[in-house]
C-alpha cells in the first residue's frame, strides 16, 4: 500500500441532506489512520480541502458541523483525525512524525474522482500541519487560522503545554533544539510555493499573534504570495456571525486562487 490509499470508508450520518459524510481508514507509514470525508453528493467535481485541526488527542478534535460548513462552500473536505486517535494507529506526536498523516491525506484527496486542485487549511496546531503540507505537496493555496508557525514560541509562551511537549517531543527545546526546529515550517519556508492566508485575532491567547507576523515576514522576505486578516478584537475564537463570514470570504479566496491558475 501507498501513503494516502483508502483502506476503509463507512457512511456516517450527515446532518445535511446535499453533504455526504464517510469514516474513512487511510494508510499512512503502516498505520491505518483515520479521518473525516465530506462530499457534496450532485455529481460535480471540486476543489479539495484539506482540514488540518488544532489541538493533540481529545482536545480539538474534528467537529462534523465544522466539515460540513466548509464543503457546503464547495469543497470536498476530508480532515484527518491523526495517528493514534478516535480508533487510529499510532501516537501523535506534534507534528513530528504525525505530519504524514496531513502529507498523506493530500494524496487521499488528489487520487477522489470528484475533486479537482487541493487547498490545505489548518486551525490553532494544524497552522503548523498545513504549512508543512505546503512544503512537501503542491498544494493550490495555504491557509491558517490562528495557527502556530514556531514552535520554540509556542514552548516559551504555554506553559501549560511544556509538560505534555517534553513528553510528546522527547525534551525542552534547550535539550534538544533540532527536534523543535523540525516542527517548525519557518525554517523550510522557501520550498512554499502555493499562495498564503493568514488569519489571527490579535487578542489570541493560546496561539499568539506573533506566529503570524513571524510567517507572514519570512513569506514577504522569500518573495512568496502571502495575505494576512487579522482582527484586533477578537482572540482564539470567533464569535459564530463572524466566523461564518470568515469561512465564506477564505473559500472565496482559496477558489479565486485556484481561477489565477487556470487563467
Amino acid at each position: 500500500m501507498q501513503n494516502g490509499d483508502v483502506m476503509e470508508k463507512i457512511r456516517f450520518p450527515s446532518p445535511n441532506p446535499s453533504i455526504d459524510l464517510f469514516l474513512v481508514t487511510y494508510y499512512v507509514d503502516g498505520l491505518r489512520v483515520k479521518g473525516l470525508l465530506a462530499s457534496p453528493n450532485d455529481g460535480q467535481v471540486y476543489d479539495g480541502f484539506l482540514y488540518l485541526r488544532g489541538g493533540i488527542k481529545n482536545v480539538g478534535k474534528v467537529r462534523p458541523g465544522r466539515i460540513i460548513q466548509f464543503a457546503s462552500e464547495g469543497f470536498v473536505v476530508f480532515a484527518p483525525f491523526y495517528r493514534g486517535n478516535q480508533g487510529g494507529e499510532g501516537n501523535e506526536d506534534f507534528a513530528g512524525e504525525d505530519k504524514n498523516d496531513g502529507i498523506a491525506a493530500f494524496t487521499l484527496l488528489k487520487n477522489l474522482p470528484n475533486v479537482n486542485e487541493v487547498h490545505v487549511f489548518g486551525f490553532s496546531r494544524g497552522g503548523v500541519m498545513a504549512l508543512f503540507v505546503g512544503i512537501y505537496c503542491p498544494i493550490q493555496s495555504i491557509v491558517t487560522w490562528g495557527g502556530v508557525s514556531d514552535m520554540f514560541l509556542t514552548y516559551e509562551e504555554r506553559k501549560d503545554l511544556r509538560r505534555m511537549m517534553k513528553r510528546v517531543i522527547g525534551g525542552a527545546p534547550s535539550k534538544y533544539p533540532e527536534r523543535f526546529e523540525a516542527r517548525t515550517p519557518l525554517y523550510q519556508l522557501e520550498k512554499i510555493n502555493a499562495p498564503t492566508l493568514i488569519i489571527h485575532g490579535k487578542l489570541d491567547k493560546n496561539v499568539s499573534v506573533d506566529h503570524s507576523l513571524r510567517l507572514e515576514e519570512k513569506l514577504k522576505k522569500l518573495g512568496k504570495e502571502v495575505e494576512a486578516w487579522y482582527f484586533p478584537e477578537f482572540t482564539h475564537y470567533f464569535p459564530p456571525a463572524t466566523n461564518r463570514q470568515v469561512v465564506s470570504s477564505l473559500s472565496s479566496w482559496m477558489k479565486k486562487q485556484t481561477e489565477k491558475m487556470v487563467k
